[in-house]
């Protein structure tokens, strides 16, 4: 450490801290002076990388200065592993899932991989290669672990990620066979599929799935798709030949360069995609669709153009909400509408043509929360909870209640994690870190609201509202319903 970063933050020379570190933090923002760019960044992605490294040992030191508290307690060493993931989410502004994979990595970096640790140190590989080379290793002993990080030390650096990768594999089965067998029965046995959000209304459908089951699944798509690709070159021949021998039906002609136009139209990609929802769904495209979707809406959203909101997804645009809704799109899904208060965010109305059906509070808070309301989690919500718990007097209502990932609702038990507040805004505090929550605000419309006694008048006031049990006017700071 230069003079500059110890007058900075009064830290002696030599000694490393947060103070320091966020001192040479903020001179990364002066101007870019030096005549070689190319050499500072090579240096910055080095430094990133290095960086990795030492947050993995204080990430380590963390996890044993919390489970040396925790054992006088008597707290199970699962609890304290899921209550320091979720505290490392909270210090990299990441998932608490993501956070106990890091503690993990850094685990194994430290304890069995030397070799991979001070590569990660020195910057010469990244921090997704070090997790990916500890997942390769993933069953072993930390004999077999130490084998195939010496096995793989002269290449760390030197090859390309996934030369480093496949060079790992093959250490890692001659080192333990037996365990790398059972690792694949295991994952075989987490065989899933899953959808994420992508651009432009579409979305990425993701199957987890032995390789031969991928396999044939990718034969059968490929086979739909020459199968298609033939009929298309037979019906372009078709129109060329009708073409040249009726080159004065005018009528023909036309009707000939439509069909040589469905042949140049071809594409292979689109045809495998519409095979695979046309076998999963057992429907055709032009099929109506026999899924129901909730989305939330303002009411402007079917003249104007502010966007609908699909839990699960996201935001989609006000036109396409107008053809869900319209009757010439017989392929549109089943739409359940919830409606917002007028000027606020607050889900207060539901319109929906099937039946009612216990459960309706916790689809309420599903749908206002949308995802795991724990700070930078974004899971699906999978429990819902009480805020303030039933058997400290917290009542089961909208107000005290939030959505959570299942992870997310176990680590609330650890007795050094508190969570307080309401619907409208929860607050955090475990590690040092406080942090607050609050829903999304739907779309084009604000957050909803933080008054209990304007959600009461919300509900007393709002015809399409769920009837209370008592028309009884709460204090400013109640919680229950």
């Amino acid at each position: 450490m230069d003079d500059t970063l110890r007058h900075a933050t009064g830290t002696p020379v030599g000694v490393l801290d947060a103070s320091a570190v966020r001192a040479f933090h903020d001179r990364l923002d002066a101007p870019i002076t030096t005549g070689d760019p190319w050499a500072e960044v090579r240096a910055l992605e080095e430094l990133r990388n290095a960086i990795s490294a030492r947050q993995a040992r204080a990430v380590v030191a963390a996890s044993e200065a919390q489970r040396a508290c925790d054992v006088p307690r008597g707290v199970e060493e699962a609890v304290t592993s899921r209550k320091v993931g979720a505290d490392v989410g909270f210090a990299r502004r990441g998932t608490p899932h993501a956070g106990s994979v890091f503690l993990n990595v850094a685990r194994v970096l430290t304890a069995d991989m030397p070799h991979t640790l001070t590569a990660l140190a020195a910057g010469v590989i990244s921090e997704w290669d070090a997790t990916r080379l500890v997942r390769e290793t993933a069953g072993l002993s930390r004999d077999g672990r130490a084998a195939v990080d010496a096995g793989i030390a002269d290449q760390l650096g030197q090859v390309a990620s996934s030369r480093l990768l496949t060079a790992a594999r093959e250490h890692a089965y001659r080192a333990d066979p037996d365990a790398v067998r059972a690792r694949r029965v295991r994952s075989e046995s987490q065989r899933r599929v899953t959808m994420r959000p992508a651009p432009d209304c579409m979305a990425y459908l993701t199957a987890f799935l032995p390789v031969k089951d991928a396999l044939a699944c990718m034969a059968a798509l490929n086979d739909a798709a020459d199968t298609a690709a033939a009929e298309a070159r037979e019906a372009g021949t078709a129109a060329a030949g009708a073409g040249a021998g009726q080159a004065g039906d005018s009528e023909t002609g036309a009707t000939s360069k439509g069909a040589a136009s469905k042949g140049a139209a071809f594409s292979r990609a689109r045809v495998m995609a519409d095979t695979l929802v046309e076998r999963v769904t057992g429907r055709r495209r032009s099929d109506p669709t026999n899924v129901s979707v909730n989305l939330l809406m303002p009411l402007d959203t079917l003249t104007g153009d502010a966007p609908g909101h699909v839990p699960g997804y996201g935001p989609v645009p006000a036109d396409l909400v107008r053809e869900w809704f319209s009757r010439g799109d017989p392929t549109g899904p089943l739409v359940r509408r919830l409606f917002t208060y007028p000027g606020t965010g607050d889900i207060v109305g539901m319109e929906s043509k099937a039946r009612r059906y216990p459960g309706l509070l916790a689809l309420l808070i599903l749908l206002r929360d949308q995802v795991c309301r724990t700070p930078w989690c974004g899971a699906p919500v999978r429990h819902t909870d009480h805020i303030r718990s039933h058997a400290t007097g917290g009542a089961t209502s909208e107000r005290n209640g939030e959505g959570l990932c299942a992870r997310c609702n176990y680590i609330k038990e650890h007795p050094d994690r508190q969570v307080t507040g309401d619907g409208s805004q929860t607050t955090t505090e475990s590690a040092g870190f406080t942090v607050q929550s609050y829903p999304p605000a739907p779309p084009g419309m604000p957050p909803p609201t933080r008054s209990a006694l304007e959600r009461w008048l919300m509900e007393i006031t709002w015809p399409g509202a769920p009837p209370r049990r008592a028309a009884t006017r709460p204090d400013e700071d109640a919680l229950d319903d």
